[in-house]
């Protein structure tokens, strides 16, 4: 079975920056829709450092084949240096959801 959608699965630094890129996600039609989970903690080595952080995840529901284009306009307003920014298949679900997903996803 091919992917025809997606998740992509963002951490942004904080609530703000995630709401503000899912509006211009889903205003341009990148995305059909956004979760955003305001605060969790992360651990992660950067520099040769051991940070933690708070952080939000931004998660969007897309079209496999506007993955890529999404993903470079996240990293256009992302305020990280090296934002984490994964692409996740979605192989089943809901056929309406799915559908839903390509309407809100295709120009009209």
């Amino acid at each position: 079975m091919s992917a025809d959608h997606c998740l992509l699965y963002v951490t942004c630094s904080g609530p703000h920056e995630a709401e503000t890129i899912a509006r211009a996600l889903i205003k341009d039609r990148l995305a059909a829709c956004a979760n955003i989970i305001p605060q969790i903690t992360a651990l992660f080595e950067w520099q040769d450092n051991l940070e933690t952080a708070t952080e939000s995840i931004l998660i969007l529901k897309t079209q496999t084949r506007l993955a890529e284009t999404a993903t470079q306009a996240i990293r256009m307003r992302h305020a990280y240096e090296c934002p984490c920014i994964l692409q996740l298949p979605i192989t089943s679900g809901n056929p309406d959801f799915l559908n839903w997903i390509t309407h809100q996803t295709t120009s009209p």
